[in-house]
């Protein structure tokens, strides 16, 4: 690469880092991890308050309510907040806080974002994929959009809302290369947030979600 005269290194990432998985069906690690996380976090605020909620009881009758299988009563109210967790967040924007960390967002299966009613549909179906030894998330593995039993009947499919892969590449080659910056951005700008087109966007392909208002193959 040729430095221009009396300025810096124009900035051209490689073809790799130009790449973006951004709209790709979302494969099954990343929608494990993403789950494990939320398990993680719904589980941690259960328990956040469960604790206030025995502080205050043992302050007003001197008894304590503990999180066993022996009290029933903590069982429905966890699996109740299980249930108001997915159905909310992904009813809200089709993120959960795994999903958002892992860049994973639900959708409809034409692209369009998911309706409160059919968030609550995914839910209340989310457990039959684990049913008869979790044979329905085989459809993430086989199938070619990468769907699970209950993103069948709730007509809806996982995409990468974020092209992280492709973000990381462009930092990397941005700090190799000192005195530059990626086109388009200004000094405080980060780089996740460049234009997809100006690097190489990508059209829908069979890993793809199809634009808002197009339908996919069927699966």
């Amino acid at each position: 690469m040729i430095a221009r005269a009396g300025g810096a290194t124009p900035f051209k990432p490689p073809a790799a880092a130009r790449e973006s998985i951004q709209g790709h069906y979302a494969g099954f690690a990343s929608r494990f991890a993403a789950f494990v996380a939320d398990v993680v976090v719904l589980t941690g605020i259960f328990l956040l308050g469960l604790a206030a909620f025995n502080f205050a009881v043992r302050i007003l009758t001197r008894e304590s309510v503990h999180f066993d299988r022996s009290n029933i009563g903590v069982l429905i109210a966890y699996f109740a907040w299980v249930f108001i967790y997915f159905a909310l967040f992904w009813g809200l924007n089709g993120r959960t806080a795994g999903g958002a960390l892992f860049g994973l967002q639900v959708l409809t299966d034409d692209g369009d974002d998911v309706s409160g009613r059919r968030a609550i549909v995914r839910t209340v179906v989310f457990p039959l994929s684990f049913l008869i030894l979790g044979l329905g998330f085989l459809g993430i593995l086989l199938g070619d959009r990468r769907r699970a039993l209950h993103d069948v009947i709730a007509a809806t499919v996982v995409v990468y809302s974020w092209d992280a892969r492709a973000a990381r590449l462009r930092y990397l080659s941005y700090s190799s290369s000192p005195g530059t910056r990626p086109p388009g951005l200004t000094p405080h700008q980060p780089a996740h947030l460049s234009p997809q087109v100006e690097e190489g966007g990508q059209f829908p392909g069979d890993d793809m979600v199809p634009p808002r208002g197009q339908s996919g193959p069927s699966g």
